[in-house]
């Protein structure tokens, strides 16, 4: 009596090993680009807080609609110091003296500037948003 042999050929197996190849080689950089842009999002979220203080002293300054914001730098009239050590994926927070503020993220989020600007508008303050995180797709 013939004995039936159990198991995968060695074809079988090497098929199974390029499909897992191809699939890896698929994956791996979209993982990579979804990791930098979590990491891109602490820059964002940090910057948040700054956003609030800028606005509240603008309000606080009494800026007529479409007027010049001044007086709001980082560490005057209640907008944080500025972060110039990096803390976590954040690497430098600053406001200018006209409330734009720039952070920019370390290496590995990517190392891209975001750049909110504001205006005052009817409805409130418009910001703008700019940076080299724009092109990348990340703000």
């Amino acid at each position: 009596m013939p004995t039936q042999q159990k198991g995968f050929t060695l074809i079988e197996l090497m098929i199974v090993v390029a499909i897992i190849g191809i699939l890896a080689a698929i994956a791996i950089p979209s993982y990579q680009d979804y990791t930098k842009k979590a990491r891109f999002s602490e820059v964002k979220s940090m910057t948040g807080g700054y956003k609030l203080a800028v606005e509240l002293c603008i309000q606080d300054q009494g800026v007529a609609i479409g007027g010049t914001v001044a007086n709001c730098g980082t560490g005057s009239n209640g907008v944080p110091a500025a972060i110039t050590t990096n803390r976590g994926n954040v690497a430098s927070i600053a406001v200018s003296g006209a409330g734009a503020i720039t952070s920019t993220a370390v290496s590995a989020a990517g190392g891209y500037t975001y750049i909110m600007t504001p205006a005052v508008a009817a409805g409130g303050i418009d910001w703008t948003i700019t940076g080299t995180c724009s092109a990348a797709g990340y703000c």
